[in-house]
């Protein structure tokens, strides 16, 4: 599922031309494209779907809808744990006995 999520602009640089963010999910920090909303400012809300900011939204609205995916259990589907899912699918694709194959002990 795709959600746009609701994130704080902590930090804002100018890379290639394009103005990006970083924007914090309730603990989780991830990079931003403000494209389609040049003129927000660090400190402010946005709503973040596909890496994008897609508008401005008040910090009361942003915390409530935090709250709700958090208790619904939608922060963790959309962003989860990025180590423990890397270790899942690689043991998932791990082939018994490759290690040693290639000389791995």
């Amino acid at each position: 599922m795709c959600l746009a999520v609701p994130g704080r602009v902590v930090g804002i640089e100018d890379r290639d031309g394009t103005r990006m963010a970083r924007v914090d999910f309730g603990g989780v920090v991830k990079e931003v494209c403000l494209a389609y909303v040049p003129d927000v400012e660090v400190g402010e809300y946005v709503i973040v779907h596909v890496g994008f900011a897609l508008q401005r939204l008040d910090e009361e609205s942003a915390r409530a809808s935090l709250e709700l995916f958090e208790q619904l259990g939608l922060l963790e589907e959309e962003f989860g744990d990025a180590w423990a899912r890397a270790e899942a699918e690689g043991a998932a694709t791990d082939i018994p006995g490759q290690h040693e194959q290639e000389g791995v002990r």
